[in-house]
Order: C-alpha cells, then sequence, then structure tokens
C-alpha cells in the first residue's frame, strides 16, 4: 500500500477545504486511544475547529501542514511541522500532530510522513527539529525508525482520552 500513498504540503486554503477529511482522521485517532491534546467524546465540530485554526497557522506561514492520501484521494494521514519559533531558536521546528488512520495504519503511512517532514524542514531551513510523545506507545517505534533521538520521559505529563495519566517521551533529531 505505500506506494499508493502520496504526502503533499497544503496550503491554507487546502487545510481549509480539507478540514473534515482530517477532522475524520484526528476523531478516528482519539477514539482509538491516541493522547494527541483531546478527550473522549471528540465531537465534530471541536475537531473541524481545530483544523480551521491550524489552517490559519498554515495560511500565515507558522506551520506546514502535510496529508498523506491514499489511491483514491482520501486523506488517510497527517503531520504539521511548527515553524514559528522564538527569535533564538530560528533553525529550530516543532513536529505535531502526526496522526494515521487506524485502517491505514501498518501500511508505512507513518514513516512517509516523517520523510516529508524532514524534506519540509530542510526546505525551510530548519536543522534541529523536536516532539513529544506517548511513552511506551506505537509512535515511539515509529520515531526511532525514522531517526529520531530519545531525549527523556516525564511521567504523568498527560491524560488519554479516557482520563487515564500517561506519561510523555522527548526526541529530537538533527538534520544535515
Amino acid at each position: 500500500m505505500t506506494d499508493d500513498i502520496r504526502v503533499r504540503r497544503l496550503t491554507g486554503d487546502e487545510a481549509q477545504a480539507c478540514a473534515q477529511a482530517l477532522a475524520d482522521v484526528l476523531i478516528d485517532c482519539v477514539e482509538g486511544g491516541a493522547s494527541v491534546s483531546f478527550m473522549l467524546p471528540l465531537s465534530l465540530d471541536t475537531a473541524l475547529a481545530f483544523w480551521r485554526e491550524v489552517a490559519q497557522g498554515v495560511a500565515r506561514g507558522e506551520r506546514v501542514l502535510l496529508v498523506a492520501e491514499d489511491a483514491q484521494r482520501r486523506v488517510v494521514g497527517t503531520a504539521q511541522l511548527v515553524t514559528a519559533q522564538p527569535e533564538n531558536q530560528p533553525h529550530r521546528a516543532d513536529v505535531a500532530k502526526v496522526l494515521v488512520h487506524r485502517a491505514a495504519r501498518g501500511c508505512g503511512v507513518g514513516l512517509r510522513l516523517m520523510q516529508a517532514i524532514d524534506g519540509a524542514a530542510r526546505a525551510n531551513g530548519k536543522s534541529v527539529l523536536v516532539l513529544d510523545t506517548v511513552t511506551g506507545g506505537a509512535a515511539e517505534r515509529l520515531y526511532v525508525r525514522a531517526g529520531w533521538q530519545r531525549v527523556g520521559a516525564v511521567p504523568n505529563y498527560a491524560l488519554m482520552p479516557d482520563g487515564a495519566f500517561c506519561g510523555t517521551t522527548f526526541y529530537h533529531k538533527q538534520l544535515d
């Protein structure tokens, strides 16, 4: 299936137009137990409002939004690169909301998104990337495969969608 996946960067207008599809991926991930800043039940209105805000950030040039689409051009994954950083960190970016629909997992979508994030970071003059993820989650394996280095973990950092505490592990990647 990886050969059928296309990753592309969205403009602000395209992000607005894809808000429903992105909301569907976000809701699926949260319903599947992903700790990505939202609690259950995640309403469509809340998910749409989030993606509209992201689209505004894309339009302002504060972030890069990538989508992974299958052969039918359905959005099956997404990732963000937050490029707007403090004045003393123009070389750094944060990776956020790497999401893959449960139906598309195990097919290389996440790795394709991470490779595209690296390319987007380089294109934006970024050489240091950071991210955080649930300690012990499947995403940790993805990040290690993609060449990320573990920094450390903080116990009870956030909540899972069902309200249980979870630790968060921080990673970084130095780009050539």
